[in-house]
């Protein structure tokens, strides 16, 4: 006690902040582990899915890297002449990133699985609500939309998940997901804001690694819905344009959250179709005639005609002309979404071609070939300008230097052109079950017919 009658207060031992950092290093050793084992997020949907069925395509180690097959360093070694497929590519949805295989069927209207989906957006001087009148929704239409308008569509990843009978059998657990159905699931870049998206943060870099980041996920069944089905998801048949085309298709925006249109940019009210496969789009202009082919061409979601052909070695070069850039270091073969791409002909030899056949070889395990008419040139708008990886848009190339270096189609004057649109050809087309083939990497290209090519607008 002092003179004035206090009583001395005592100090509690010190706490140094040596002891703090032991004990926060003890908390992150302790749960580290259970965020490992069990990420502060819900599992996705693609890890539920794989429990019964497998993903389509290629592993990354597996791809064939088309992305350096056109930079500055050494170009492949000159082969004999004899072109082959190099790469096969499918776009389940439109826009989107595609899918590479190692071997596809092809349909009258394309290789399986391609376009069978697009976005679009219901068009209107205004932006429309949910709870616009059903006058003011019957006065606008719904227009497909493309990286053209929004870029960032090419970073909405597509994975296509079909049933896998062993799966299914030897895990023995049940699947909130029809085992016997095909889905697509679509993943976009999305954070919450807040501790929700802290925690979504932590969880996708715990989950898939530091480059990961959190996404949202979109399901779509592959399979066309029945009646039923159709009454009870409210989904609803509506005309949507496509170009100068417009079609009857299912809109299943139900599906759609909120946060995809907000990503993309899209100020309309935003909608997801689905073909019709009894509502296919005829194709006629430069395609075989209804005679000529044995069946009426058609297609689904694709521009045009049912499929993309791209030579690589026209790419090459048509590259070595484009002016690159710290945007444009290199131009990456996939900006021009081709289906079938092939190595090993002289660049531009293609454009003669008017009938060919894929032909089996000793590395491919389809023994049949693939006939196809080459129907006309792909003249290309200014999607291309757009970075399949990152969905940055350059300003002017590879569109001006396509202009200017490939305006070489009578029918399509400024216009520039690279690649070629095909017609698939059977042998049998009796029937629909007759018309169906098969493309595979690895098969050689066997020209049939030469001739010259005009582009007829639509």
């Amino acid at each position: 006690m002092d003179e004035r009658g206090s009583v001395p207060l005592r100090s509690g031992p010190a706490i140094h902040a040596s002891a703090i950092f032991l004990l926060l290093i003890t908390l992150a050793v302790f749960l580290l582990p259970i965020f490992i084992l069990f990420p502060p997020t819900p599992p996705s949907r693609s890890d539920a899915i794989l429990q019964t069925h497998s993903r389509l395509g290629l592993q990354d180690s597996e791809k064939s890297g088309l992305a350096s097959t056109t930079g500055s360093g050494p170009r492949p070694p000159k082969t004999s002449g004899l072109a082959k497929i190099q790469s096969l590519f499918i776009y389940p949805v439109k826009s989107c990133r595609g899918i590479e295989l190692k071997r596809s069927k092809v349909l009258p209207s394309g290789l399986e699985y391609d376009r069978l989906f697009t976005f679009a957006q219901l068009k209107s001087p205004f932006p429309l609500g949910l709870d616009s009148s059903e006058a003011e929704q019957k006065s606008h239409e719904w227009e497909f939309i493309t990286q053209r308008q929004f870029p960032l569509l090419a970073t909405v990843q597509v994975d296509l998940y079909l049933p896998d009978i062993v799966k299914s059998r030897s895990t023995g657990v049940g699947s909130i997901y029809p085992s016997s159905e095909a889905f697509l699931i679509l993943r976009f870049p999305w954070q919450e804001a807040g501790l929700r998206g802290t925690l979504g943060w932590l969880g996708a870099k715990l989950a898939r690694g530091r480059k990961a980041v959190p996404e949202k996920e979109i399901m779509l069944p592959v399979t066309f819905p029945s009646e039923e089905e159709i009454k009870t998801q409210g989904y609803e048949y509506e005309e949507v344009r496509i170009w100068k085309d417009t079609v009857t298709a299912l809109n299943m925006e139900t599906e759609l959250p909120r946060e995809l249109r907000l990503y993309l940019g899209v100020s309309n009210r935003l909608g997801i179709f689905r073909i019709d496969p009894g509502r296919l789009r005829e194709v006629h202009r430069c395609a075989p005639s209804k005679n000529d082919a044995g069946y009426q061409p058609v297609t689904g979601f694709q521009d045009a005609y049912p499929l993309h052909l791209l030579n690589l070695s026209s790419v090459r070069d048509f590259s070595d002309k484009v002016e690159k850039d710290d945007v444009l270091k290199t131009l990456d073969p996939r900006r021009f979404r081709a289906n079938i791409l092939i190595d090993g002909a002289e660049a531009y030899d293609e454009e003669s071609w008017k009938t060919i056949c894929f032909e089996p070889g000793p590395e491919t395990s389809r023994r049949e070939r693939a006939k196809f008419h080459v129907s006309c040139r792909t003249v290309r708008c200014k999607m291309p300008n757009v970075d399949p990886d990152s969905g940055i848009r350059h300003p002017v190339e590879p569109d001006r230097s396509l202009r200017k270096f490939r305006d070489v189609d009578e029918g399509a004057k400024l216009k520039g052109c690279l690649g070629m649109q095909m017609t698939p050809l059977f042998d049998k087309t009796d029937s629909p079950d007759d018309m169906e083939s098969w493309v595979e990497v690895g098969m050689s290209v066997d020209v049939l017919d030469r001739g010259s090519h005009f582009y007829l607008k639509q």
